[in-house]
């Protein structure tokens, strides 16, 4: 069984974590529904283990601290829309540092690829982001920041566009862990189109 770790915490953007979440929870019912064992764990993981807010005021407890983190398979990194202040907030950082630490494969969704980049987890990579703020990426010293795709696969690390490309992107992941068969299986239980092409 593979372990996913999403890290959570003030201001991060619910679809963010919420779609990748819904994505492999979805997968792994389809192997139980197969007869199979389970395929993914999901576990959600904050600064400390303390509630945080999503942007918006939803509210989420009963978390794991991300400093903890170990063993996991993948992690995923939301983004934000005040990427300034959790780029500044020390807490945040220290999560993301460890869970990139304790991860096989680290991903992104969104501003989250700020995250990395901050410790320089894309540097030589090609990567993205929302696309408004790919610009932005490559000022920030990520070179091989791309437009126009869903999601840049640079083998242990896969960051992905705005919001729903977090979607996109986990389906991509299963498709990497369990075959393309089963990304497409779980797309269709989600009702939603997805290509094996980041472009389209």
């Amino acid at each position: 069984m593979a372990r996913i770790g999403i890290l959570v915490f003030d201001g991060f953007d619910l679809i963010d974590a919420g779609g990748p979440y819904e994505v492999f929870l979805t997968a792994s019912r389809l192997a139980e529904r197969d007869g199979r064992a389970a395929t993914f764990s999901v576990e959600l993981l904050s600064p400390g283990g303390a509630d945080v807010t999503a942007f918006g005021g939803m509210t989420l407890t009963a978390l794991s601290a991300a400093e903890d983190a170990s063993g996991f398979d993948v992690v995923v990194v939301p983004g934000t829309i005040d990427v300034d202040a959790a780029l500044a907030d020390h807490a945040v950082r220290a999560a993301v540092g460890a869970l990139a630490a304790a991860g096989e494969l680290t991903t992104s969704v969104c501003t989250g690829a700020f995250l990395l980049a901050q410790h320089g987890i894309l540097d030589g990579l090609p990567a993205t982001t929302h696309w408004e703020d790919v610009a932005a990426l490559r000022s920030a010293g990520v070179d091989g920041a791309l437009s126009d795709v869903r999601w840049a696969d640079a083998g242990d690390v896969i960051t992905s566009g705005g919001l729903t490309s977090g979607l996109h992107m986990a389906l991509h992941v299963v498709a990497r862990l369990e075959g393309a068969e089963m990304a497409r299986r779980t797309a269709r239980q989600l009702d939603m189109d997805w290509s094996e092409d980041p472009a389209r």
